[in-house]
């Protein structure tokens, strides 16, 4: 049987494309093919109220777990209270939205073994024919690409008693600083249960899982929360871009359509992927379908668009990476949630205007202004080969 669009992975990218195609296109013949039993894996997303336009908002609804008013952020020099909403989607409430949608047309447990523009091999040997294929299984290492991590490992935690928390928060660094940037993030899901994460943002190797578990168990006892059980835990790195090279890149593809971590499709400096996630969706739902060739030149362009307004937070990242100490990254971070709240709101919805961008990188820097300068000019990964 021939399909008008298969999807390779049914996470959070490929999952939402399928959701829209149904809900806008339903005579498109879908077909979302996964490895694992489920879709979705194993995690948790979220994203800030104004991450999304109001259309948005709706049509994600059905995915969302919960909803908050505020959240916080600490630091050792202040805390502060954002007066914007959040919300979290969590893998098993997303694999349950998509079975119901989707029926036959998801095949969870499903090994591949080769993919092209038009085409899917099973491992199985099973060939299956399609006008159109997306990649979407993840990120892929390139030498176009030059990247930090943001390591994290969160554990879903029931209490004793309730918590006390009634907004999340997105970022705790009154913790013990490593060998980066270190926070705590913390979402209260029900008065006794919190998704408790600790984050590191790194050069290279992130702690270890044992070590990550043994810092939410201080956590947790540094606020007086005694634990009942851990109801799950989920792990992850997620890439932090520093610099690329958009047109080697996307020729490195060789004309296979991606989409989501494999597309590079998220805030090169938070890391957030749903917000990208979403306007994919929407820009598909509007596109042709015809053939691989026209979706792979169309979404070049819509590529390229993204690459070009990250262009701003790869600076960022650059110079949060490369200049000063890595045990010092907090203070930039820190100097950055003092400013207004629009400006906040606007560079975690990835649409930092040139007002926002000064007033980002002008008073005095947190960093050495020689190192920041120098952090600034490596925007290519040739330059990354060469001495700084």
């Amino acid at each position: 049987m021939a399909h008008d669009l298969i999807l390779v992975g049914a996470g959070l990218a490929n999952g939402l494309i399928a959701w829209r195609l149904r809900q806008l296109r339903p005579d498109l013949h879908i077909l979302c093919l996964e490895q694992a039993q489920q879709a979705g894996g194993n995690h948790t997303w979220s994203f800030h109220e104004a991450d999304l336009t109001p259309a948005q908002h709706h049509w994600l609804a059905p995915f969302v777990v919960k909803r908050w008013p505020a959240y916080h952020v600490h630091f050792p020099a202040f805390s502060r209270r954002f007066a914007c909403g959040y919300a979290s989607l969590t893998s098993d409430r997303f694999a349950t939205c998509l079975e119901q949608a989707l029926g036959p047309a998801l095949r969870t447990d499903c090994q591949v073994a080769q993919v092209s523009a038009d085409s899917v091999t099973l491992a199985c040997g099973e060939r299956l024919q399609a006008r159109l294929v997306i990649d979407g299984r993840g990120p892929q290492a390139s030498p176009h690409r030059v990247l930090g991590q943001q390591a994290f490992l969160g554990q879903l935690l029931r209490l004793t008693a309730p918590h006390g928390l009634q907004a999340p928060i997105i970022m705790d660094a009154r913790v013990q600083q490593g060998e980066g940037y270190r926070f705590v993030y913390v979402l209260p899901f029900s008065p006794d249960t919190l998704l408790i994460e600790d984050t590191h943002y790194v050069d290279r190797q992130a702690p270890d899982h044992a070590q990550l578990r043994e810092h939410i168990a201080d956590y947790a006892r540094q606020h007086g929360w005694h634990v009942a059980g851990c109801l799950r835990e989920e792990h992850g790195v997620l890439p932090i871009t520093l610099a690329d090279d958009f047109p080697a890149w996307w020729a490195e593809q060789a004309g296979q359509p991606v989409s989501g971590l494999r597309a590079g499709l998220c805030h090169c400096t938070t890391g957030y992927s749903l917000p990208e996630a979403v306007r994919l969706a929407d820009w598909l739902a509007t596109q042709p379908l015809l053939d691989a060739h026209t979706l792979t030149v169309d979404l070049g362009r819509y590529l390229q668009q993204r690459w070009q307004t990250q262009g701003f937070y790869r600076l960022l990242n650059r110079m949060l990476f490369l200049a000063g100490k890595p045990h010092q990254r907090w203070q930039v971070m820190q100097r950055f949630h003092r400013l207004p709240e629009p400006l906040i709101s606007r560079f975690y919805a990835g649409r930092s205007h040139w007002g926002d961008r000064l007033r980002i990188l002008t008073g005095k820097p947190p960093v050495p202004v020689g190192q920041a300068l120098r952090a600034a000019l490596r925007h290519s990964p040739r330059s990354f080969k060469e001495p700084a």
